[in-house]
């Protein structure tokens, strides 16, 4: 079935997001350089265009970008580096089975599976014109399961609006080094994560706001540090947290 015009100029805004700010693409290169290795393995968890899977792709990383949206996971499969992404059309969550997602075709990149996350974030401001208006059931795995398949990666990244959490609950065995979104109006979410975190290892975290180039805290905190300083930091807007082994933290 053709998509339609409304996911056309959806997907259009999302290349135009993602790819049409050299200097986000530079910024991401220069972070993930920092900590990226050629021949490491990399999980794209939302990969939706791919933007961050090419750049990884790009240091010489093996990827594995999983994307749930149709029409996304298509444009992936034509468009990825061929030798080095992977690609798996899959929704990533506590187990394995099939999961609702609530589609926004003109802004695809808040499509959420989570429908109490679009309660909290529908009242911010930043939120004001979105609409999700379609479903698409799709199927759901774990990251345990991805890892039973591709191998333990050495950085994870998870931006998959509101459902971080749902992720990492299908999650059992530390991965070294993990990324994944915080919103402002949502930061409950995000400490819920770095709790599932600490309950698998003895995590080091720190944030970088935006698309930033460059962490935010001048030290690696431990989970008990991350409320206070997190609180702080989303005054400036939303951003990643990562969490890194103490192994991996660079000093």
């Amino acid at each position: 079935m053709m998509p339609s015009l409304d996911a056309l100029a959806g997907l259009g805004r999302s290349l135009r997001i993602y790819y049409g700010d050299a200097g986000m693409t530079d910024g991401l290169r220069r972070l993930y350089g920092g900590f990226m290795r050629r021949g490491d393995l990399a999980f794209d968890i939302g990969a939706h265009v791919g933007n961050r899977s090419r750049i990884l792709a790009g240091l010489g990383v093996r990827v594995v970008a999983v994307e749930p949206q149709g029409l996304f996971h298509g444009f992936l499969s034509l468009t990825r580096p061929r030798r080095r992404v992977t690609v798996v059309r899959a929704a990533v969550g506590p187990q394995e089975g099939t999961l609702t997602l609530h589609v926004s075709r003109r802004h695809p990149t808040v499509t959420t599976g989570a429908a109490d996350w679009i309660g909290e974030v529908g009242r911010d401001e930043t939120f004001s014109m979105v609409r999700w208006d379609h479903r698409e059931t799709v199927p759901q795995t774990t990251l345990d399961a991805l890892i039973d398949r591709f191998g333990l990666p050495a950085f994870c990244k998870i931006d998959v609006e509101g459902m971080e959490d749902a992720v990492l609950a299908g999650l059992n065995r530390p991965i070294p080094r993990i990324a994944f979104e915080y919103l402002p109006p949502a930061l409950p979410r995000a400490l819920a994560c770095v709790q599932r975190l600490e309950s698998l290892a003895p995590y080091r975290f720190n944030a970088v706001v935006g698309e930033s180039d460059h962490f935010a805290w001048g030290e690696w905190l431990s989970a008990a540090a991350v409320p206070d300083a997190l609180a702080e930091t989303a005054r400036r807007g939303f951003g990643d947290l990562y969490a890194f082994l103490p192994e991996v933290v660079e000093p």
